[in-house]
């Protein structure tokens, strides 16, 4: 008999994806178990398109005892599960398992607690980035953690990929922000990882699981820093010929002590498609431009407001440009923040990419990155974190050419050799997921990643929790580790792939 099925005492065994289908409409209803195929296709993909699967099944938690249950039942069952926020993600770290449960948190949004006097809050996971910020505001307080999706993206997608933004310059990323969670481990456990305290004693588990991307559990619920909010905030727009120009302010910047919430940097091709998108009224003629932000007291945002308009005068910078009021500071963050949509508007298709280089590294890399899409025939457009030096290249390409695709995604590969080979990092905020787990072994040796799989064991030992994203094969926990010899079980069972 095929597959499966198999026959046992005059009755067919049941897979144990229907075995879980069944516990699960009988323990959360057809109203939170979704089975319809139409209805499952929704979730087949995360911000990622290009890679898509059609979940075995969707759970719609409402709460963390739905979280727990569902988690609980896959395990009793040894079925894989993905967790999902809003779907947002850029690497398809929420891509489905075909034979598993993807469980839906975006309805879990309930603000558990805002504590002002301790600068916390206490939040579900789906709740929505900008909404945290709009919620605390009046106290005179903001969540710091800005990607530049926060207007739909989930807190706990932005801990599960340790997400950034452009205000981590100066803030830090997601996990400088996270003090406690509570995590239904892959065994159907709760436990509670930190808390209010700051620098809890012990290992750091709470470390481990921030930017983990879900494979070391279902965070259910998250304690976050809040941020007071700055006296002063003053946004600066400069134009430069070049995008040599703006990386030389950017380094004079940094290199006169000044560490600013944000130096983003956009060159002429990406310039060219937020205009056509929203208008933002960025300096004619510029082959690169700058979004330099300043905050805090107002004293010393007068005076490194003066430094930062000398730094870019004296880079080369033609135009600067001080926004008059919120209105016009909110004009010149849509143009960079909407720029990864915008490419839209002037190119079929695009692959975005997310790698880091040393900030000296800059200048050199955006020219190999140039010379690299011209060789393979393709427009790249650049928009980045500058102050920190996090590439979010856009290859441009038109799918519908035979061997477009081919020749955009060899493109965006050779960015990351680039960013390796240059003393860099294959992601910086988007996650490895399941696009670039197959660059992990050019960063790392083969003991760093069985390091790295030693630890997931230790959380996952029978590899239901997110599997298939991050490594590239990952092994069985008992394995010894090391390079293997013929097939890995997962390869021949048709679950992973050897590069």
């Amino acid at each position: 008999m095929a597959g499966h099925r198999t026959a046992t005492l005059g009755r067919e065994e049941r897979t144990p994806l229907a075995a879980a289908r069944e516990e699960l409409l009988a323990r959360l209803g057809t109203e939170q178990v979704i089975v319809d195929r139409q209805r499952l296709r929704t979730y087949e993909c995360d911000g990622l398109a290009a890679y898509r699967v059609v979940p075995g099944l969707v759970v719609l938690a409402q709460d963390a005892r739905d979280v727990e249950t569902t988690v609980r039942v896959c395990a009793a069952h040894r079925v894989p599960f993905v967790a999902r926020g809003s779907g947002t993600g850029l690497s398809g770290g929420a891509l489905p398992h075909a034979e598993g449960v993807l469980v839906v948190m975006s309805q879990m949004r309930a603000l558990r607690e805002i504590d002002v006097e301790n600068e916390r809050a206490v939040v579900e996971p789906g709740v929505v980035n900008l909404q945290l910020t709009h919620a605390t505001t009046p106290d005179g307080y903001y969540f710091a953690p800005d990607p530049s999706s926060q207007q739909v993206c989930s807190i706990g997608g932005n801990v599960a990929e340790n997400s950034g933004g452009a205000h981590c310059l100066k803030y830090g990323f997601t996990t400088n922000h996270v003090t406690g969670v509570d995590l239904v481990t892959p065994g159907g456990d709760v436990v509670e990882l930190g808390g209010k305290a700051p620098d809890p004693p012990g290992y750091d588990l709470l470390g481990a699981v921030v930017g983990s991307e879900g494979t070391l559990g279902v965070v259910t619920r998250v304690t976050v820093r809040l941020t007071r909010l700055p006296q002063d905030v003053r946004t600066v727009l400069a134009g430069f010929p070049d995008v040599d120009a703006a990386g030389a302010a950017t380094s004079a910047i940094i290199g006169a002590g000044i560490i600013p919430a944000a130096i983003e940097m956009m060159d002429a091709l990406a310039i060219e498609a937020a205009e056509e998108a929203v208008h933002c009224g960025y300096p004619d003629g510029a082959g690169a431009v700058l979004v330099i932000e300043l905050d805090g007291p107002a004293a010393d945002v007068e005076q490194e407001l003066a430094d930062v308009l000398r730094l870019c005068d004296e880079s080369g910078a033609f135009e600067t440009r001080l926004a008059a009021d919120d209105l016009d500071r909110a004009l010149i963050w849509k143009g960079r923040k909407s720029a990864f949509a915008a490419v839209g508007r002037i190119s079929p298709d695009y692959i975005v990419q997310d790698g880091v280089v040393p900030r000296t590294a800059l200048s050199r890399v955006l020219r190999q990155i140039a010379e690299l899409g011209e060789s393979g025939g393709c427009r790249v457009a650049n928009v980045f974190h500058a102050g920190d030096g996090n590439l979010h290249p856009l290859v441009l390409f038109d799918g519908s050419v035979e061997g477009a695709t081919e020749r955009a995604e060899e493109v965006a590969g050779g960015i990351l050799d680039l960013c390796i080979s240059n003393g860099g990092s294959i992601t910086g905020e988007h996650g490895v997921g399941a696009d670039k787990a197959r660059y992990m072994p050019r960063m790392f040796s083969d003991d760093d990643l069985d390091a790295m799989q030693a630890v997931r064991c230790a959380f996952d030992p029978d590899n239901i929790s997110n599997p298939g994203k991050i490594f590239p094969t990952p092994r069985l926990c008992g394995e010894r580790p090391g390079r293997h010899q013929g097939a890995h079980p997962l390869q021949e069972a048709g679950l992973g792939e050897v590069f």
